[in-house]
């Protein structure tokens, strides 16, 4: 009986220990040796070299493009990610009054974007926004809402708009589906009550639909976030395989922070600041993150 015991108290644990010693090898390890790696001068060939805070000090104070690519990050962010929430949130009520045939329908349409591949958007793109054969150009000039086609790829707002548009029509369908599952447990009694007592539509939104999926929009808010200090397929694929562009696009408008750590981990092969590049964003993200959900969950404290 104690051997029994024995293997009924070890058992979890083994079963437990392939994810373990797969999380640390492919998962910790890294994490913490590119930790090291940051305090390091190393190209990855030659013998690392110690320069302690070096590299963050000159990514926090002397580094401008760093800092070009921060500027354009949180731009995209604040342009993209409200557009994707309240999009995503106004769709959901929408079709959450629609029948199941008609509301599966929809759903998938607008979710489709994002399963799409980040390749074929950028290729998608690209075409569709070319300056000389490109299906926009042709379409507003066939409606004589412009004589001469726009380089929308050429200049810096031009590219800036591609991008947030490209990122908002991959992105709000997910919004949409997240709100949708929100909005099925919210109980149909609320609404009917609602509607006894005469709510109009404005007043079953803002009393009922926004206070319940409150946890909702403070877990899309804090994931979009996390996930736009990361925003890297999109542009980069928009612009590769043009020609004479710039990292970054023109102006470097569309530079984000992890094209810019790309760069300089896989192409400048400077390792040491490419791992203080990470390291740093991901004390920004830290920070910001941290600092939207005390706002958006800061009124439940007394």
């Amino acid at each position: 009986m104690t051997k029994n015991k024995k293997k009924k108290k070890y058992a979890p644990y083994l079963f437990l220990l392939p994810f373990f010693l797969i999380y640390g090898t492919f998962n910790l390890f890294p994490a913490l040796y590119s930790l090291l790696i940051s305090f390091t001068k190393w190209n990855g060939v030659n013998e690392m070299t110690f320069i302690g805070l070096d590299n963050y000090i000159r990514l926090f104070t002397s580094d401008t493009m760093f800092r070009k690519a921060l500027f354009n990050t949180v731009l995209f962010l604040c342009i993209g990610m409200p557009l994707q929430v309240i999009t995503g949130l106004l769709l959901a009520v929408l079709l959450k009054s629609l029948n199941d045939r008609a509301r599966s329908a929809f759903q998938l349409l607008n979710f489709l974007p994002y399963l799409t591949i980040p390749v074929s958007i950028g290729i998608l793109f690209q075409i569709l926004f070319d300056w000389k054969y490109g299906a926009v150009n042709m379409l507003l000039q066939g409606m004589h809402l412009m004589k001469e086609p726009v380089n929308w790829l050429g200049t810096a707002a031009g590219a800036r708009t591609i991008t947030v548009l490209l990122a908002y029509w991959k992105y709000f369908g997910y919004m949409m589906v997240i709100f949708l599952a929100g909005l099925s447990t919210i109980p149909d009694e609320l609404y009917e009550a609602a509607d006894i007592d005469g709510a109009r539509w404005k007043d079953k939104f803002f009393r009922i639909i926004l206070p319940l999926l409150r946890p909702i929009i403070t877990f899309v808010v804090t994931t979009s976030i996390m996930g736009g200090f990361q925003f890297f397929d999109e542009p980069k694929l928009l612009f590769s395989g043009l020609s004479k562009t710039a990292l970054g696009g023109p102006d470097r408008s569309v530079l984000t922070v992890i094209m810019y750590f790309y760069n300089v981990t896989f192409e400048r092969f400077e390792y040491g600041y490419g791992a203080a590049i990470a390291y740093g964003l991901f004390v920004i993200i830290f920070i910001i993150s941290l600092m939207s959900m005390r706002a958006m969950t800061g009124g439940d404290r007394k």
